[in-house]
C-alpha cells in the first residue's frame, strides 16, 4: 500500500465514511468532493443547481463512489434544515462548507438584497450547518469541519467590503471553534485561498488575472485538517500573503483597494 493511500484511508477511518460538501456544483466545493471521493469517502453533494450535482454524482458513480444529492438553497434557514434532515441517517464525519458567493463594486451601488443574501449564505449557513454537524460530531467523539474563507478576510477591502466582512466572520468563527471543539475530538480548519478560477468571478463581476485552479487546493487543505487552524492553499495564496507579511491592516486595505479597482475597471467602462 502506498503512503498516499494509507494517509487517505487513515483520514476516512478518523472521521467516518460520509462527508458533506456544500457548494459541490462548482469551484472549490467540486474539487473538494472529487478529492474526498479519491480518498474513499461517500459524499452528500449539496448546492442550488441540481443538474450539476447529478452530473457530478453520475461521474463519481462510475468510480464506485456512493453519493446523495441534495439540491437546496442554503440562503434560507429552511434550506439548512433540509440538508440536516437529508443527512440524518448517514454516518457523516466531515463537513466541507464551501458554498458561497461574492459581489464587487461601490457599496452604495450594489443591490442591498444581494448583499443580505450573501451574508446569509457566507455566514448564516456556515454558522447553522456548523452548529448542526458539530453537535453530531461531538456526540460521536470525532469529526472534522472545513470552512472556506479568503485572503480578503484579514482586512477591510474597498470595492468588496461586504464579501471581505463575511469571510472575516468565517475566519474568526473557525479560530474560536478550533480550540473550543478540540477536546470533543472535532477538528476545525479554515482555508484562506487567494484568487481561484471558478464561477465565483463571473457572479461577482470580477476580471481576474492570475488565479489558481481549484484542483490544486484540496491536497493542502486536507493535509492541514487536524494540524492547523488556518491554511493558505496554493502557491499564489502563499505568495500574496508573503507580500503582506508584517504589514498593518491599513496598508493591506489600501493595496487591496487598488487590486480590486483593477479587477472592476470594466464596470466603469474604462480601460
Amino acid at each position: 500500500m502506498s503512503l498516499k493511500m494509507d494517509i487517505s484511508g487513515h483520514r476516512r477511518r478518523l472521521y467516518g465514511p460520509w462527508a458533506v460538501v456544500t457548494g459541490a456544483s462548482d469551484g472549490i466545493g467540486r474539487a473538494m468532493a472529487l478529492a474526498l471521493a479519491d480518498q474513499g469517502f461517500s459524499l452528500v453533494l449539496a448546492a442550488r443547481r441540481a443538474d450539476m450535482l447529478h452530473e457530478l454524482a453520475a461521474q463519481l458513480a462510475t468510480r464506485g463512489v456512493m453519493t446523495s444529492v441534495v439540491a437546496v438553497d442554503l440562503s434560507t434557514p429552511a434550506g439548512c434544515r433540509a440538508l440536516a434532515d437529508a443527512t440524518a441517517d448517514h454516518d457523516v464525519g466531515l463537513l466541507v462548507a464551501a458554498a458561497g458567493f461574492g459581489t464587487s463594486g461601490p457599496f452604495l451601488s450594489i443591490d442591498a438584497d444581494t448583499e443580505v443574501a450573501m451574508l446569509a449564505v457566507n455566514c448564516g449557513a456556515v454558522l447553522s450547518l456548523t452548529h448542526i454537524f458539530a453537535r453530531r460530531f461531538a456526540a460521536r467523539g470525532r469529526g472534522g469541519i472545513v470552512m472556506v474563507g479568503s485572503l480578503l478576510a484579514f482586512q477591510g477591502v474597498p470595492g468588496a467590503a461586504t464579501y471581505a466582512a463575511t469571510k472575516a466572520f468565517v475566519q474568526t468563527l473557525a479560530e474560536g471553534l478550533h480550540r473550543e471543539f478540540k477536546p470533543a475530538g472535532v477538528d476545525v480548519l479554515v482555508a484562506a485561498p487567494g484568487p481561484v478560477k471558478s464561477g465565483f468571478a463571473a457572479r461577482a463581476d470580477l476580471q481576474m488575472g492570475v488565479a489558481l485552479s481549484p484542483d490544486v487546493l484540496p491536497e493542502p487543505i486536507l493535509a492541514a485538517l487536524g494540524q492547523r487552524i488556518t491554511v493558505r492553499p496554493g502557491w499564489l495564496s502563499w505568495l500574496l500573503e508573503a507580500a503582506f507579511l508584517g504589514q498593518p491592516r491599513t496598508f493591506r486595505s489600501l493595496i487591496l483597494s487598488r487590486v480590486m479597482a483593477g479587477m472592476t475597471q470594466h464596470q466603469r467602462g474604462t480601460t
